[in-house]
């Protein structure tokens, strides 16, 4: 048995309970019990105990959408690349990238990735992949690091037209047999999935060969209107607008996530709520590739399941989270916009977009739930509750205040060090591909 004690515990979950000098108990990969630390520590005694010193207890971070192939893109400079638009950005920087990933490095990214996400509280991840450079078992590269390093995760490869129809069949072809081989897997923290890129880079033939390849039950994850182009290539090419082609072409539903859906209509938000299909935002990315800002507001208003990611941009969805806030008060000039909604995007709407693909109940701090915990470094210096704890995370948290995380029961970091994880010579081989990758893509 294992303490986490002697902190304020907030559930989350239906309950929404801050404890103060709370306990959870932990028994194997799931929370055993919830309490006050000393009934819980009369109760299961000589446990091995966390201090938390006073922290903030909570249930782990959930990321609904991720890019653990731009890890490498960190700090790279590639000679000629000076795009104006989001088009460019994606030709220029990411799918140049993703041309020369190998799968050592696509190996490496993870690693580091998964590290970050430990790092900052982040203890579920639903990637999406690309790495043209060398497709075939890249899924499985990624979900090898995630097995090492303990870090529940959501994987699918980018199918796309963009680079022939080889390699669209050899995506589609690791997307299938890594469902298969997740479908088989009853540990519960690995699922996958069938990803594409875009509308404007596949097919209705490539559509439909995803849509064949993918069991009942497991759904797509697909990036939608993230730019114009995206909206302008289908309605040129099919005279519909994206959500309305992907609907004909069976893609949209209950297990399947679409990422950004920033130039949607009215039209398209109804037909995501009434196919029950998942909608993800990633403010920082949105900014930085001054692509628009989605009608979240709008989204959640009709009860559109709509959650948080980073789109590769930060492991910390603390930071995420503040940029969302702002940014929708910022655009739609009001400063009392997003303060209930980006917390519900957070810490429900994810764990129940994550509660779609994963058995063990996540994002919730009771018995039976997974035992994802992480602490937080946080004294509140004006009085902190169930009722104000979202202005407290918001405020007076990030990702750098996590000193302790546990993932499935087990310690992934203490007191800010890695249990178990040599991160100084990972980190010496993520500096070695990331260099090597480089003169790769600049020796073009």
């Amino acid at each position: 048995m294992l303490l986490v004690t002697n902190g304020r515990v907030l559930t989350r979950g239906e309950s929404n309970r801050l404890i103060e000098n709370g306990c959870v108990a932990i028994e194997g990969r799931l929370i055993k019990e919830v309490g006050e630390a000393a009934a819980l520590r009369a109760k299961y005694p000589g446990s091995e105990e966390i201090d938390a010193k006073g922290g903030l207890i909570m249930p782990g971070m959930i990321n609904a959408h991720g890019h653990i192939y731009s890890a490498f893109a960190r700090g790279l400079s590639i000679n000629g690349y000076a795009p104006s638009n989001f088009v460019e950005i994606l030709d220029g920087l990411w799918w140049t990238i993703d041309r020369h990933l190998l799968l050592e490095d696509t190996k490496y990214s993870a690693m580091a990735t998964y590290i970050d996400c430990i790092k900052n509280g982040t203890t579920t991840v639903l990637d999406h992949h690309a790495s043209y450079g060398e497709v075939k078992g890249s899924l499985f590269a990624i979900a090898d690091a995630a097995k090492e390093l303990g870090v529940r995760t959501s994987l699918c490869y980018e199918v796309s037209d963009r680079d022939g129809e080889v390699k669209m069949k050899e995506a589609v072809a690791e997307n299938a047999e890594f469902i298969r081989y997740a479908m088989a897997d009853d540990t519960d923290m690995v699922k996958g999935m069938m990803g594409m890129h875009a509308s404007f880079t596949l097919s209705d033939s490539t559509l439909a060969l995803c849509r064949e390849n993918t069991p009942d039950g497991i759904g797509f994850h697909i990036h939608v209107a993230e730019g114009m182009a995206d909206v302008y290539d289908s309605l040129k090419k099919y005279g519909k607008r994206v959500i309305n082609r992907l609907h004909d072409n069976g893609i949209l539903g209950e297990n399947t996530v679409t990422g950004h859906c920033i130039h949607v209509n009215g039209i398209e938000m109804d037909i995501i709520k009434e196919t029950n299909t998942m909608v993800v935002h990633n403010p920082e990315s949105n900014m930085g590739n001054a692509v628009g800002i989605p009608p979240c507001m709008e989204m959640m208003k009709r009860g559109i399941l709509l959650g948080l990611g980073t789109d590769g941009y930060t492991q910390d969805m603390f930071e995420s989270e503040k940029v969302a806030k702002v940014i929708h008060s910022h655009e739609l000039a009001d400063p009392g916009a997003a303060w209930g909604e980006v917390p519900q995007m957070l810490f429900y709407n994810n764990a129940a977009i994550a509660g779609r693909m994963f058995k063990t109940k996540l994002g919730v701090l009771e018995a039976g739930a997974a035992a994802d915990v992480i602490v937080c470094d946080y004294d509140p210096h004006t009085p902190m509750s169930a009722d104000n704890c979202d202005g407290h995370i918001l405020f007076g948290m990030s990702g750098r205040a996590v000193v302790h995380t546990i993932i499935n029961g087990q310690v992934k970091m203490k007191n800010r060090k890695l249990v178990g994880i040599d991160a100084e010579a990972i980190m010496a081989k993520c500096r070695e591909r990331a260099a090597d990758l480089g003169k790769r893509i600049n020796s073009r």
